[in-house]
């Protein structure tokens, strides 16, 4: 291996662990307010949210029907898993079976 792409590596992987590891430092010897503790809970539903939008409601990069766009059809069942189990893997599964489902009856003309 080049030395330059032992250097990449190592700069990637710095950049990746500090803005992670810092906060994650410095914060756990800070007492937090209890409104900023209960904000910071939000930060994970607001990033899921913010991956999963545009990939769901634009799937092309432009809006179809709800109809024609099996990413959102899929998600329905998943979503409703999640929150039935709030089991991931059984979450992902659904996801997973439900998009099968859809791709597999797209032939017959049903989607």
């Amino acid at each position: 291996m080049r030395p330059q792409v032992l250097l990449i590596i190592l700069g990637m992987a710095l950049v990746t662990y500090v803005p992670r590891a810092l906060p994650m430092t410095v914060l756990s010897r800070a007492s937090l307010p209890g409104w900023f503790r209960r904000w910071l809970g939000f930060v994970p539903v607001a990033v899921l949210a913010a991956l999963l939008g545009p990939v769901l409601l634009l799937p092309s990069g432009r809006w179809q029907p709800v109809w024609d766009n099996l990413p959102l059809l899929a998600s329905l069942p998943a979503f409703w898993v999640a929150g039935r189990t709030r089991s991931l893997f059984r979450t992902v599964l659904a996801g997973l079976a439900a998009m099968a489902l859809l791709v597999a009856l797209r032939p017959f003309g049903i989607w």
